[in-house]
């Protein structure tokens, strides 16, 4: 039996021309986005490029990223009462330190792993990965004096074969934990425009598409350029930090010059559509064109606006007809606002990640601790067509 040996690299630079010849369908793994990834990265979050080889062949890769949990990054919401703040300080002393994410933690879904299946089984594969994790480990504690904390393999449907291989995670010791669905949507090959769309509609969600562009009406609308997204790089940050700040738990903030970073590698694979009123951003929302699922990206917007001009609602029917009159097969819409993303069109789809703490006894507690920072969320789900779409 040939032995399987692995790589851990550091920078994209470093990576193999073999990475982005492997037959794998993903721009997220591809070695443009990891470099943007790489020169934009929030400063807690440090990759790990891995790539393992039989016969010297390269047959698998996978993202490990090392991220440095914070208090002040994990909870950014500061108008919590007493009670809140204290449950949350005693979560953060066991959530914060190193976490090792195998996966992109800026991203919802699988965006970390592939490998050739002719030449390796997922159980090689995993065990490898079980390999490299010991081996990060290791370099960190002799490095840096530091150690692991979490360690987590993220966004995993329902439906993703890795849940074939339950003796591996009972014997490495991760819980399987369900998080928030990603909410997809998926476009009938016979629409080709807005109109088909919106026609689809019943009555009351026709009204509800019309009612907010007519609200939305005053707004401007325009694709940024590499050129605008350098003079604009503060508004757009200041945007986006506008909704990150509102969330309920991060683990990072992005860096100032991401979204223009993107677009200098990505070219016409990264979209940045930008919302004005009398010549001021009042919002811009991204798309990543991955083959043929059009990815929602990071989105931002002035709540002093919100409301009165439905902004967020705009976005939402501009991200579908972009991905309909582009011949995208599935809009991932990802987390987050399930119920408004439903009344566009997109379902919830179920998803997984498996964790685990190093330490035994925070171990134990931490399905509640992600019940906690995760927790299930009591919504509608909308559905806003006349009939069921055939795909």
């Amino acid at each position: 039996m040939t032995k399987l040996q692995f790589k851990i690299y550091n920078t994209v630079e470093e990576i193999p021309d073999s990475w982005d010849a492997l037959p794998y369908n993903d721009v997220l793994l591809k070695t443009s986005f990891l470099k943007a990834l790489e020169h934009s990265s929030p400063k807690n979050i440090t990759p790990n490029y891995i790539a393992i080889f039989k016969a010297q062949e390269l047959v698998g890769i996978a993202i490990i990223q090392r991220v440095e949990m914070y208090l002040e990054d994990i909870f950014r919401n500061n108008n919590d009462k007493y009670l809140t703040r204290r449950s949350k300080q005693l979560i953060s002393k066991i959530v914060r330190g190193n976490t090792l994410v195998i996966g992109n933690i800026m991203h919802t879904g699988q965006h970390g792993l592939y490998f050739n299946s002719q030449a390796i089984s997922y159980k090689e594969f995993l065990n490898q990965l079980s390999i490299v994790i010991g081996q990060i480990k290791s370099n960190l504690k002799q490095k840096e004096n530091k150690k692991v904390r979490l360690i987590a393999f993220k966004d995993y449907f329902e439906y993703d074969e890795i849940h074939d291989n339950q003796v591996f995670f009972k014997t490495e010791k991760l819980y399987k934990v369900q998080v928030q669905p990603n909410m997809v949507f998926n476009i009938p090959e016979s629409w080709t425009s807005l109109e088909d769309y919106t026609s689809a509609f019943t009555k009351k969600y026709r009204d509800r598409f019309k009612s907010a562009r007519k609200k939305g009406k005053q707004i401007s609308k325009r694709e940024l350029s590499i050129e605008d997204l350098s003079v604009l790089e503060s508004e757009v940050f200041q945007l986006y930090k506008n909704v990150s700040d509102n969330a309920r738990v991060n683990s990072f903030i992005l860096n100032k010059n991401h979204f223009k970073t993107l677009k200098e590698e990505l070219q016409e694979n990264f979209k940045v559509f930008g919302y004005f009123i009398d010549e001021e951003l009042v919002g811009f929302f991204t798309l990543i064109l991955n083959n043929k699922a059009l990815e929602t990206y990071f989105l931002g917007y002035n709540h002093k606006y919100q409301h009165k001009h439905q902004i967020y609602l705009n976005m939402l029917y501009d991200m579908a007809q972009f991905g309909i009159e582009n011949n995208f097969k599935e809009i991932v819409y990802a987390r987050t606002a399930m119920e408004i993303k439903s009344s566009v069109g997109a379902t919830p789809e179920p998803m997984y990640i498996y964790m685990k703490h190093t330490n035994f006894v925070a171990n134990s507690m931490l399905k509640f601790i992600v019940k906690y920072l995760n927790p299930e969320t009591k919504w509608v789900e909308r559905h806003p067509f006349k009939t069921t779409l055939k795909v």
